[in-house]
């Protein structure tokens, strides 16, 4: 089906990827750069994004990537009285290292024991629709640092387009990873078969479409997203005027009546989008969600949009993590750029060797 894995011997390794509440050796990002990627207001998303990177160092490591000399001395200027982060420069074409970065997995291979790998997806830009031959290279620039073994996927694919909860589910939409500027030679089937193998699931789960003016097609992680084996928190709307409105109800309705190979249904949690609806200069929507929030060792951190959903999303939220700190954080100029707070970050499991 065209799909490959560098393998390290004759046997065949098993992967698995675990839950993002496993437990983190630390995060990666990178630190934002280039005005115009966030229609003049870098300076406003810098300040929102030392916010989300401070609250993160308080739970565990950051590895910042930074694109150049002025980015380096941004992130320090910003980050000065920080610790915990460690500046790494590298070339970018941008910053959503949930979709460039690599999905860390662990790898079991016979007679060989468990170690953790840098997964390898390709990475198109969602499509080929920006620049992205240095992000293609961002899981050789993290396997290097750390000394880590990286295995290579014959797949486009973007960390943002799936989601696990370490028990063998697995949650994507149709509109992402079947769409043709992609893998336009992989049928359904074959994509379902390559995810259960790197993600070590065995039940793929397909909604049907994320949000209006999403540029990454649809990924699951701004719409719906697993708080524990078997429960998930979906985006719905009450404004049925909004072209959200019949696309959530959809997906909601698919995990409401869903039976998984067990025979067991999901726990289904509500979780409402932002009230107002937020656009760019030329009219194009912003993808504005709750859902978009990242998991870190005892915290989640939510996007906030001085919103009148704000505090009952994250009361939800709240509420679906009772073992984390949960805290909200702004994001009305990060949401600029298309992403927010799960986009921009990449979770590092424990396991594996590092320098």
């Amino acid at each position: 089906m065209g799909v490959t894995v560098t393998q390290r011997s004759k046997s065949s390794p098993s992967f698995q990827m675990p839950a993002e509440w496993y437990p983190h050796r630390q995060t990666w990002m990178a630190w934002p750069f280039d005005d115009s990627m966030w229609f003049g207001q870098l300076a406003e998303v810098r300040q929102e994004y030392a916010t989300l990177v401070k609250a993160i160092s308080q739970a565990e490591p950051v590895q910042l990537f930074v694109r150049d000399e002025e980015a380096a001395a941004s992130a320090a200027s910003h980050l000065a009285s920080v610790s915990g982060v460690t500046l790494h420069q590298r070339p970018l074409d941008d910053v959503w290292m949930r979709d460039s970065g690599p999905t860390f997995l662990h790898s079991e291979e016979e007679g060989q024991g468990s170690s953790l790998v840098c997964g390898n997806w390709r990475f198109n830009a969602w499509g080929e629709k920006y620049d992205w031959l240095n992000d293609d290279k961002v899981p050789e620039y993290v396997a290097s640092i750390l000394g880590m073994e990286r295995v290579d996927i014959n797949l486009v694919m973007e960390g943002g387009s799936l989601e696990v909860d370490g028990r063998g589910l697995c949650l994507t939409t149709e509109q992402c990873l079947l769409s043709p500027n992609r893998n336009p030679t992989l049928a359904k089937d074959d994509v379902e078969v390559a995810l259960q193998h790197y993600l070590g699931v065995n039940q793929v789960i397909w909604l049907r479409q994320g949000l209006e003016g999403d540029h990454t097609d649809g990924h699951i992680d701004t719409i719906t997203r697993f708080s524990h084996p078997g429960v998930v928190l979906t985006s719905v709307t009450d404004d049925t005027e909004d072209p959200n409105y019949d696309t959530m109800l959809e997906n909601l309705e698919i995990l409401r009546t869903l039976r998984l190979e067990n025979g067991d249904r999901l726990a289904v949690i509500e979780l409402p989008l932002p009230r107002t609806k937020a656009f760019l200069e030329d009219g194009t929507r912003l993808p504005s969600t709750y859902a978009n929030f990242y998991i870190a060792n005892g915290l989640v951190v939510v996007p906030q949009y001085d919103d009148p959903h704000d505090q009952k999303a994250l009361a939800i939220v709240t509420k679906a993590f009772p073992h984390h700190r949960v805290v909200g954080l702004m994001s009305r100029h990060i949401i600029k750029g298309g992403g927010s707070f799960h986009c921009l970050t990449q979770q590092q499991p424990e396991g594996g060797i590092t320098r």
